[in-house]
């Protein structure tokens, strides 16, 4: 399938600007085409007519929306791995997800970095007034700006949490805090959310609750989850490209949460040493299509890349 064919079909954001640029020779000489360069990852159309391409991970790295020059060697081939687990454990939960079971040819040098993955379009619907694209974010602990919206006396998701609770508190069962996807996130009514998608959030919820437990059966405590809703070419809605991995949920080791230690096994340790380099500031002199230019000391590649790795040893199926 072409991409003007994908474009056609309305599977593919006018927003989102392709590439003519060629992409890895191992897979074009096998009839995949690179369309579109990511942050982190590339697609790739694919031979035949079904609706689906190949993402190829790189070992890229961004924070803040902001691309770098920075790769981390062997980053990429851990977040496909821990993807795939958790497509695997959605999918084992009865969740159908855009990540397709197929595989490519395992001989491939660039095999362990690809998953296929099924055009779909964004889930969207009118809320008061504006059609809009969904987050659907469940919490097991108040952090993070929910915690600040507390302290200041909002309410952004409409669940009456009161001002005296303490930063990282548990709640008993996850709260649900939804937002729109877009430019800038904004907070969404949770009850009016539920009452639109009653038996997605249903689903969510339940695969949220039983991946919180299993993560912490074996070593890791799950804060929050992301959960992004496509819908098929059939109709059907299915669970997002990532699903229950370090780009989507924040993962910390149960002995450092445990320690008061609350460091996200992810690139939140990369985030945290692009804020004391003022990555922010710098990067708003970048054209269009630069990468800022950035020195991370070995120690930080290396944190980043051990999370990876424990996450994917501890959660592996």
């Amino acid at each position: 399938m072409k991409i003007s064919d994908i474009v056609a079909l309305g599977l593919w954001p006018e927003s989102k600007k392709t590439t003519t640029q060629k992409g890895i020779s191992e897979l074009e000489d096998l009839g995949y085409n690179l369309f579109y360069i990511g942050k982190n990852a590339d697609l790739y159309t694919c031979p035949g007519d079904e609706a689906k391409v190949l993402l190829v991970r790189s070992d890229r790295c961004s924070v803040f929306d902001i691309p770098l020059n920075l790769e981390i060697e062997g980053k990429g081939v851990s977040q496909t791995a821990i993807s795939n687990n958790g497509a695997k454990f959605a999918k084992e939960a009865g969740i159908r997800t855009a990540i397709l079971d197929e595989t490519i040819d395992p001989s491939l040098n660039i095999a362990p970095r690809c998953q296929f993955m099924e055009l779909c379009k964004p889930l969207e619907t009118e809320i008061d007034g504006d059609i809009v694209q969904f987050e659907f974010i469940f919490r097991n602990y108040l952090t993070g700006s929910l915690y600040d919206a507390c302290q200041n006396g909002k309410d952004p998701y409409g669940l009456e949490l009161t001002a005296d609770l303490q930063q990282w508190h548990k709640f008993e069962t996850p709260i649900f805090t939804p937002t729109t996807k877009g430019v800038k996130d904004e907070p969404l009514n949770s009850k009016i959310v539920k009452e639109k998608f009653p038996e997605i959030i249903s689903s969510m919820e339940k695969l949220f609750k039983n991946f919180t437990q299993y993560a912490l059966d074996n070593g890791i405590v799950i804060v929050d989850t992301k959960f992004e809703i496509f819908i098929n070419s059939k109709g059907a809605w299915v669970l997002g490209d990532e699903v229950l991995t370090p780009e989507s949920s924040r993962f910390i080791s149960k002995e450092d949460f445990d320690a008061g230690n609350y460091i996200s096994m992810d690139k939140q340790i990369l985030r945290d040493f692009g804020k004391e380099q003022n990555w922010k500031e710098q990067a708003k002199s970048l054209k269009a299509g630069e990468k800022l230019e950035v020195n991370v000391p070995q120690e930080i590649k290396d944190k980043i890349l051990n999370g990876y790795t424990t996450i994917l040893k501890r959660l592996s199926k």
